[in-house]
């Protein structure tokens, strides 16, 4: 299924559009819009502008998501993960990185810092009830269902 998305570069740092890197990724690279390298020290997070808006259709989402490699690697990952990104939301996406890892890292101008997951949303409606159907489970929490 494709889903079309607009979108818009801005900023002084021309970034690539999203792309998928094979035939099966579900995930989209998003890049560093920066104009130099930045820092990332130990423990420290970072708001990286993407340089790009989009127009996402109703009824879907946009999910930015770490890189596998980065975390690995290095221990950056997307704090706020996976960062949602409305359908009516139409500034630039900025991907907040945290530096989990032992040492500093450089991110570098174009580098691909986050995945983006274009995913369909179902519409909620809630209805105020005096109980709720019994289950299995209950409502056992953390941990309730073993190791």
């Amino acid at each position: 299924m494709q889903v079309r998305v607009r979108v818009q570069r801005v900023g002084a740092v021309e970034v690539p559009l999203p792309s998928y890197q094979t035939p099966g990724s579900a995930g989209l690279d998003l890049c560093a819009a920066l104009p130099e390298a930045v820092r990332l020290e130990p423990g420290e997070r970072r708001l990286v502008p993407a340089g790009l808006c989009l127009e996402i259709p109703l009824g879907y989402e946009g999910q930015v998501r770490p890189r596998s490699g980065l975390a690995l690697r290095h221990g950056i990952t997307v704090l706020n993960s996976p960062g949602t990104i409305d359908s009516d939301y139409r500034g630039e996406l900025g991907i907040v990185l945290i530096n989990h890892g032992a040492a500093a890292v450089q991110i570098a101008p174009l580098e691909r810092i986050a995945q983006l997951v274009i995913a369909p949303v179902a519409a909620a409606q809630f209805e105020l009830a005096l109980s709720l159907s019994e289950t299995g489970r209950a409502g056992g929490g953390y941990g309730s269902t073993g190791v």
